[in-house]
């Protein structure tokens, strides 16, 4: 019982601030408005020590009921959560005299609720880390997922920010009723509610190849459509430049990567269970489907990102690529033909996690903090409330006026392509390698060509803020204003720490080795402690479809 308790400490920690920030707000005292951004940001670090700490490095933690199994690869989602959610919360800083938002967020007297929520939301990615039960994992899901349907309402007083709201809720909706539909075919089936009796279940008795029933195919093609939408995946990533683009600046970076994390979290444990764990090759269908969504998913990302004039449109399209990214080491990792090469595949997922939730934020850090300017064809030539810069007319000549913030963004830019010297450069060669060791050379020469696309609207952005003039910049409307002297410390903090954290991560290889070395030791552990191995190690298996 006390092992329960330390390896639930983090989300214990998480949701009692939660509580109390709900508490604060139902008060209405300014003072604790103010005091609730700190609160917030403090239980982080916490939860972070917490999960760091958590007794399970040599025995992982399993319940009476096998509800939870608390392993390496829980506690390794459970860490980069929480220093995430730093920096979430640091662009989310209120700024203004009444503490009611930023620059381009206001939450009006609801910023306790409105922490609270992003809290919560938190706490929902490391419960689905820890979650061994489908009924639990299927509440994690939600619990990252349903404060934001919340956060976008209230992000922002404008039209917008409310129809983003709508859609995002409802098709979220029918994305949980999917999900929840193909759980609970999954245990009909097996008539097993834990991942690892599930996967114990439908171990092939004898070969390597998972045999699957027909109902056991629709439940895994459910689950894989209700998470693709968590996800913004080929072919539910509809919604992404829609919503993205109507909830505040800040929120957008928390939905490009908290509902993400949770849905690629679920996504690796149900098909852990699906195709038996270990070493044991799936039904060809599904590794054909894995397959399309995953191209597919990087090519609609990026295309649809060099037709955007919006840079959070942009983000949002970028957003679906990188899920395209890791859906390619999901596919290598469950498909491949040696243990070896598939480990070293979800290293490269997790590694690619990480790294994306680093080098993200700084790009909506520096919109923060650069000036709207007023269109004369929207909100009767007014700047809406809680806006920034959003277009790149906005942006453009910014780097030569505020180098810094020029800097930052090229920084986490370049991050974001995979250049060399950068956190992005190594992401994305981890998830190179693996496939290139399964000789799925299709895939490697797509993911390549994907990141090559890719640079054309990363760069756009760059040339923009440095080589544009915005006095001949198409369309660019007039400005509104320059940003004040002293630009707002937490969000400056949150551009700076995005962009070395994407710096340090890819230049200096002691702090890439580290993260690295935390990767191997959550595969290790996800692949020993659950008895899902075969006693002798596959064959490869040539005839699996190479597209």
């Amino acid at each position: 019982m006390n092992q329960l308790f330390y390896a639930l400490i983090p989300e214990l920690i998480l949701t009692s601030v939660a509580c109390a920030l709900f508490v604060f707000g139902a008060t209405g005292i300014a003072a604790l408005r103010r005091f609730s951004p700190w609160l917030a940001l403090a239980s982080l670090p916490a939860a972070a020590w917490a999960a760091a700490y958590t007794p399970v490095w040599d025995t992982p933690i399993r319940d009476s009921m096998g509800t939870l199994f608390v392993g390496g690869f829980a506690v390794y989602i459970k860490l980069i959560t929480a220093l995430v959610g730093i920096l979430l919360v640091l662009v989310h800083w209120p700024t203004t005299d009444d503490a009611d938002g930023n620059s381009c967020v206001h939450f009006g007297r609801q910023g306790p609720e409105y922490f609270g929520l992003m809290l919560l939301s938190l706490a929902g990615v490391m419960l689905v880390a820890g979650a061994n039960d489908v009924i639990l994992l299927f509440l994690g899901i939600e619990l990252a997922a349903i404060p934001t349907y919340v956060m976008v309402s209230i992000s922002r007083p404008i039209s917008s920010a409310q129809e983003a709201a709508v859609k995002y809720f409802f098709l979220g909706a029918f994305s949980a009723a999917l999900t929840l539909f193909g759980l609970s075919f999954l245990f009909g089936t097996t008539g097993k509610l834990g991942l690892i009796e599930i996967a114990q279940v439908l171990r092939p008795a004898t070969g390597n190849l998972v045999q699957l029933t027909a109902w056991q195919m629709l439940a895994g093609l459910m689950v894989l459509m209700g998470l693709a939408f968590k996800m913004a995946a080929f072919p539910m990533h509809f919604y992404a430049p829609d919503v993205y683009t109507g909830a505040a600046t800040p929120l957008t970076a928390l939905l490009s990567y908290v509902p993400k994390a949770a849905g690629l979290v679920a996504l690796i444990k149900v098909l852990g269970a699906l195709f038996g764990g270990g070493n044991f090759v799936p039904p060809a269908e599904f590794v054909t489907l894995l397959w399309v969504i995953a191209v597919a998913t990087m090519f609609v990302g990026n295309v649809l990102g060099l037709m955007q004039h919006n840079v959070k449109r942009i983000m949002a399209c970028s957003s679906i690529a990188h899920s395209g990214y890791m859906l390619a080491g999901v596919l290598v990792a469950v498909s491949a033909g040696t243990a070896s090469v598939r480990d070293d595949a979800l290293e490269g997922v997790l590694f690619y996690l990480a790294a994306y939730g680093v080098m993200n934020v700084g790009v909506f850090a520096v919109l923060m903090m650069l000036p709207a300017k007023a269109d004369p064809f929207l909100y009767e030539g007014k700047i809406p409330p809680a806006t920034s810069a959003e277009t790149l007319g906005e942006i453009a000549g910014s780097g030569r006026q505020h180098p810094g913030l020029g800097l930052i963004m090229a920084g986490c830019c370049f991050s974001l392509v995979g250049l060399p010297l950068t956190v992005g450069f190594f992401g994305k060669l981890f998830l190179i390698r693996p496939a290139l060791e399964a000789s799925m050379y299709w895939l490697v020469v797509l993911m390549v060509l994907n990141a090559a696309i890719s640079a054309g609207y990363y760069l756009r952005i760059v040339a923009t803020m440095f080589l544009k003039d915005p006095r001949t910049e198409a369309g660019a409307p007039e400005p509104a204003g320059q940003p004040a002297a002293e630009l707002p410390m937490p969000l400056l903090m949150a551009g700076v720490l995005s962009v070395c954290g994407s710096l340090i991560l890819g230049t200096l290889l002691p702090a890439t080795t580290v993260l690295r070395n935390l990767t191997k030791e959550a595969v290790t552990f996800r692949v020993s402690a659950m008895p899902m191995q075969s006693q002798q190690e596959p064959p490869m298996v040539p005839d699996l479809p190479q597209p």
